[in-house]
């Protein structure tokens, strides 16, 4: 990818319950609604230098109601969502002219884009992008980490790497940039 080129990385936190992530989120009502969309904005270059950032919380329609499991591990309070949220409808429309048209690319811990595709199915909306368009920030990571990259969480990278963590664990931006800085050190390594 070109240097002038712009990436951008993408974390999405949302709606869970004890136990929902080892049952897939297969218990009645479960449903991964949205509840927060972090994103920043790259250029390509070797220090991968962050040119702006997207930080949204979103109303979930199915389960508007936030469990304790989510507040305690994102930090994200039923206040914040019922005075400050969106509709997730609002949310994409920002989310898309956030990437615009020139960002080549965009990485997640995992595939978060399943995520939000789903949560337009839920919604009635039409998925607004070619999935070739997102990457697993865990490809090019597994090259220079000796964990299991499945069974950790983007927030778990400052320790694992051994940098300052650059935001609050299980929020969007924060997670972001443990993903950016990861990528990074990849980079510095010649592997991303």
């Amino acid at each position: 990818m070109p240097a002038d080129d712009i990436i951008a990385i993408m974390d999405l936190e949302f709606t869970a319950w004890e136990g929902s992530s080892a049952r897939r989120w297969s218990a009645p009502g479960e449903e991964m609604e949205i509840v927060q969309i972090g994103a920043t904005r790259h250029r390509n270059d070797d220090a991968l230098i962050e040119i702006e950032a997207l930080d949204v919380l979103v109303k979930p329609l199915i389960n508007p109601e936030l469990s304790d499991y989510f507040i305690e591990l994102t930090g994200i309070t039923q206040e914040q969502v019922d005075t400050k949220a969106i509709s997730f409808c609002e949310a994409l429309d920002r989310l898309v002219a956030f990437f615009g048209n020139d960002t080549k690319a965009v990485y997640s811990w995992g595939q978060d884009y399943l995520v939000l595709q789903r949560n337009c199915q839920l919604n009635d909306l039409d998925f607004p992008y070619d999935g070739s368009l997102f990457e697993n920030a865990r490809d090019p990571l597994r090259q220079i980490m000796e964990s299991e990259l499945e069974s950790i969480f983007s927030s778990n990278l400052p320790e694992i790497l051994g940098f300052p963590p650059p935001g609050a664990a299980h929020q969007g931006l924060g997670d972001c940039r443990c993903i950016a800085e990861a990528l990074r050190i990849a980079r510095r390594k010649e592997v991303f």
